[in-house]
């Protein structure tokens, strides 16, 4: 079986994908001003960017393997959890940075979470409209 790397030329929106997952993963692994490994939060959030940069160069590499599935889901789980959290705690924030994903990879992610909490589209739309959000 050939390597992603070996079939030949992409196609435009494989390059862009790839230079999305380029542009996270050299984002993930920037230093920031406020990362102090001195704090448990710092900590914490220095080690979900080197993950975040691991995954990414993974997946740009087409190693899709880089996380098991158990821990791609509890991965997402936590993430969902504390974006939830902080999102009802009044911070307003988007879940990622502007053009880090695609919309493919928007769409395809938000479908499997609607799955994953047995939840129709047209649920959504009509929570969205209650909550305004």
């Amino acid at each position: 079986m050939s390597s992603p790397k070996s079939a030949g030329p992409r196609s435009s929106s494989q390059r862009t994908a790839r230079e999305a997952l380029s542009r996270a993963a050299k984002a993930a692994s920037r230093p920031h001003a406020d990362d102090q490994p001195q704090q448990p939060a710092h900590r914490a959030s220095a080690r979900a960017k080197e993950i975040a940069g691991a995954i990414a160069n993974g997946v740009a590499d087409g190693r899709l393997d880089v996380l098991s599935t158990e821990a791609l889901q509890a991965l997402l789980a936590a993430a969902c959890r504390l974006y939830a959290a902080r999102s009802a705690a009044g911070e307003q924030f988007a879940p990622v940075a502007r053009n880090t994903v695609s919309a493919t990879d928007v769409m395809i992610t938000t479908s499997g979470l609607l799955r994953a909490a047995d939840i129709a589209v047209f649920e959504l739309g009509m929570w969205q409209g209650v909550t305004g959000r």
